[in-house]
């Protein structure tokens, strides 16, 4: 099935994010938006695909976890950024999100799982407003089936080791995203603030 291309990637974005951001709305705190952004974009600039729309937001969310779509979306909750100690360990968290963004991780998941019927009209599907709606429903749900998933363990590990990379080249400390892995390994799985990045990660000790 042919890679979709980097408009058709940004529209399936936009359709994600859409998706996340029905569930969760952003946090109403112009401040906190505009810092998240303009950290996010500076680490986003030291990738090799600093010119996507790249896109910022905090979720009105106490639990702790944080979320990326195709084309450059990127989001965490308030519950996430709360329990930040540094600026090192957010630039380490957003980094892990733009791997994932980098790497076309979830577009590639959401064109797997929706097999051969569905994988060659993906994008037209979600990008056309007269598409099979049918099909866009369809694939819509798939998606948040993602998100309540997760990716492969690969992709998380690679999206780890580009997001130590990223953080570093954006001069922040390396050990921004260990510490916070760290932090994770003390936490229970049980807490509620917890479980679904437990449940949609591999564990914090593999992933150090």
């Amino acid at each position: 099935v042919q890679e979709p291309g980097e408009d058709e990637e940004i529209s399936v974005g936009r359709q994600l994010a859409a998706t996340l951001l029905g569930a969760k709305p952003l946090v109403n705190d112009p401040a906190l938006q505009r810092y998240v952004n303009t950290l996010g974009r500076w680490l986003a600039l030291q990738t090799e695909r600093p010119d996507l729309p790249w896109t910022f937001g905090v979720l009105d969310d106490p639990g702790f976890n944080a979320f990326a779509a195709p084309g450059g979306y990127v989001f965490v909750t308030r519950g996430l950024v709360a329990r930040m100690r540094n600026e090192a360990e957010l630039a380490g968290v957003l980094a892990h999100e733009i791997g994932h963004v980098l790497k076309k991780h979830h577009l590639r998941a959401v064109r797997k799982n929706a097999g051969l019927a569905f994988a060659g009209e993906l994008v037209g599907t979600l990008t056309n407003d007269r598409g099979n709606p049918q099909a866009k429903a369809a694939i819509l749900e798939l998606s948040k089936k993602l998100y309540a998933k997760g990716l492969d363990k690969g992709d998380e590990f690679e999206a780890d080791r580009l997001g130590v990379v990223i953080a570093a080249r954006a001069g922040f400390d390396a050990y921004g995203l260990p510490s916070v892995l760290q932090m994770l390994e003390a936490q229970s799985a049980s807490d509620n603030n917890f479980s679904l990045l437990f449940k949609t990660h591999p564990s914090p000790a593999s992933r150090i």
